[in-house]
């Protein structure tokens, strides 16, 4: 942990941006908006799904492995580095990932504030519905739920699709997550009216904040109208400020008390009345 930085408040940075038409733009985008974020006083801040791209799981075309890099070996990863370096922010930094060939994962970095690599996720659950391909490109996570200790507080990644499953939030709060990233693609009309009920529930059942950002806007491989809205949540489950625009490219900062989370832990005590010793069926094949 940062010796300068005493746990209490963070202030946290989530973007929705619109896609560009390439990836050189839209990391210089990016990269603006960070360094607007680190202006604005953001200690940590968390991009969208495969921010770098467009959203190709639209279409099922061989093509779109090209959009696939190593982490963190690659470039765009070494870029965010040095980003991560010069703004002083922890970075949760979304990409396509090659492992090795045939092997493609939805993968989120995380890069600390001196522009360390702490380590990454993998998206666990993935989609294969219209117009959302992505057994087609991805395999299902296999790193499991790790969080991060990171200059700012402990923070956990859970990735679009993964929302809709209670098992990985649950995993991130026992291993202490304080603040979850949930970088997302989402769809209006496909499950919009989940977007502000899925993750303030997941916010409350498991005790810290949750920071959801969508894309925003149409793009050139299908008619999937991404709608932004992005938001951050207290263990409370209550909106820390205004959702973000339905349409518009949009940059949140919020300030997180962290003291929050004993605090309802305390109240709420549903850690404590937890029966892991039942839970067993759960999970038997």
């Amino acid at each position: 942990m940062n010796d300068t930085w005493e746990p209490g408040v963070v202030r946290a940075a989530i973007l929705q941006a619109k896609w560009t038409g390439d990836t050189a733009s839209m990391i210089e985008v990016h990269e603006s908006y960070a360094r607007a974020a680190a202006e604005q006083g953001a200690q940590v801040m968390g991009f969208q799904e495969v921010f770098n791209a467009p959203y190709f799981c639209q279409v099922q075309e061989p093509e779109h492995y090209a959009w696939a890099e190593p982490v963190p070996d690659g470039p765009t990863v070494a870029r965010m580095q040095a980003l991560a370096r010069e703004t002083g922010m922890v970075l949760v930094v979304p990409v396509f990932e090659i492992e090795s060939s045939g092997n493609y994962y939805n993968t989120a970095a995380v890069i600390d504030a001196d522009g360390t690599v702490l380590g990454k996720y993998r998206k666990h659950h993935i989609p294969q519905v219209r117009g959302f391909w992505e057994k087609y490109y991805f395999r299902p996570g296999n790193l499991g739920w790790p969080v991060f200790e990171t200059s700012f507080g402990t923070i956990g990644v859970y990735i679009c699709y993964d929302r809709h499953f209670p098992e990985g939030w649950r995993a991130l709060g026992l291993a202490g997550a304080q603040i979850v990233f949930n970088p997302s693609a989402t769809s209006r009309g496909l499950s919009s009216h989940l977007w502000k009920l899925e993750q303030p529930a997941a916010a409350v059942a498991n005790g810290y904040f949750v920071a959801a950002n969508n894309r925003v806007g149409v793009e050139e491989y299908g008619d999937n109208d991404f709608y932004g809205t992005s938001y951050v949540v207290d263990p409370r489950g209550q909106f820390v400020g205004e959702p973000a625009s339905g349409s518009d490219e949009e940059l949140v900062v919020r300030d997180l008390d962290l003291g929050m989370i004993d605090e309802v832990r305390q109240q709420w005590a549903f850690y404590r009345d937890r029966r892991p010793d039942a839970y067993g069926p759960l999970v038997e094949q």
